[in-house]
């Protein structure tokens, strides 16, 4: 048996759990105060995702960055790599709110989509 100690990150209540794994694979979640947070505990011990927020460089636009986020969690493990990728682009003003920037985020199926719009720059 193994136990790991862990911070609900669901909600700001921020509960202290700690799980217990057998194997690797979660059996018992204490110190939780609401159901998400044991759905969260046992994931988080199995496989672990984050939703990336970031910015993008805008070519043409009122700033130089576009705000962006995954559409979905990806694996915790891929942050690194999918910062990487996402260095790696510039898109041109305008756009939208919404708007997807790259369709498949690191081979994850997740898409990165931006959080706000950008106007073209006034000439």
């Amino acid at each position: 048996m193994e136990t790991r100690r862990l911070t609900c990150i669901v909600c700001p209540m921020g509960c202290q759990m700690e799980v217990t794994l057998q194997d690797g694979v979660p059996v018992s979640v204490t110190g939780n105060t609401c159901p998400r947070g044991d759905r969260y505990a046992r994931e988080e011990c199995v496989n672990p995702t984050r939703v990336l927020t970031s910015t993008v460089r805008a070519e043409g636009g009122r700033l130089p960055v576009v705000p962006v986020k995954t559409a979905a969690p990806i694996p915790k493990a891929l942050l690194f790599d999918a910062m990487a990728e996402i260095r790696g682009v510039t898109v041109k003003a305008p756009v939208k709110i919404g708007q997807t920037i790259l369709e498949n985020l690191c081979g994850t199926g997740v898409a990165l989509v931006a959080t706000a719009g950008l106007d073209e720059r006034k000439k």
